[in-house]
């Protein structure tokens, strides 16, 4: 079986991504970050699901984005609520976090290569998060043809790097139910770019919104609301 590094960030998309990993028979190795995000909380989510998933190794990175701000995650800038979901397909949010998926992938990379691993794993989605441009398939083309030229196995020709985006034409409605068809525990997981106490998400966020729009396109409840006792 073949190893790979899994981008998990605790939340629906990855935890996705790191059940269709293993599915396809990879040993996941399992990469979050804690990078000064207001949601930092969501390092709890992603230690759950990397024990309930089985990983062969959980690490978590740490890299300090609140020393160049300019996002909602990383600035004190208020994260926007209520947005209607034309509204957030429309120019870059401000919870996009500068050259994110960048150093993530680039981490992944690193450690890939130390594991003797070629492909890596990212959640990204380009249906939901168009305003994002590192979740968007020329992005994950462009990393891949530049890691193909930035490492050793690959220019040796010993090993062909590969990035797996799985979810990135999926809508939220599909990538549940593609989870929830791999057993996927949505409970254990967390979304919310702006959680109170106790994890309870605030339920008007960009990511909370389309989150519970997925949910009811797949016709079922959010384990996590009711895990919290918040379904209605």
């Amino acid at each position: 079986m073949s190893k790979a590094v899994v981008l998990l960030s605790g939340g629906l998309d990855s935890t996705t991504t790191l059940a269709i990993a293993k599915a396809e028979g990879f040993v996941p190795y399992a990469l979050s970050f804690r990078y000064g995000q207001r949601h930092a909380v969501e390092l709890e989510a992603a230690r759950r699901v990397a024990e309930a998933q089985g990983v062969a190794e959980h690490l978590i990175a740490e890299i300090d984005l609140r020393r160049f701000g300019g996002s909602a995650l990383t600035a004190d800038i208020p994260v926007p609520k209520g947005r209607a979901p034309e509204s957030m397909a429309e120019g870059i949010p401000v919870t996009y976090v500068p050259a994110r998926n960048t150093l993530f992938l680039s981490f992944a990379l690193a450690w890939a290569e130390t594991l003797e691993a070629g492909d890596l794993f990212i959640g990204v989605n380009a249906l939901d998060y168009s305003g994002y441009p590192d979740c968007r398939p020329n992005y994950i083309a462009a990393f891949e043809r530049m890691a193909n030229l930035a490492t050793a196995a690959a220019v040796e020709g010993r090993q062909r790097v590969r990035i797996h985006a799985p979810l990135i034409d999926l809508g939220k409605g599909d990538i549940i139910r593609r989870g929830l068809a791999l057993g996927v525990d949505y409970g254990l997981t967390l979304s919310c770019y702006d959680p109170g106490p106790e994890e309870r998400p605030c339920g008007q966020c960009d990511s909370c919104l389309l989150r519970a729009r997925g949910f009811a396109e797949a016709g079922v409840v959010d384990p996590l609301l009711m895990r919290l006792g918040m379904a209605s």
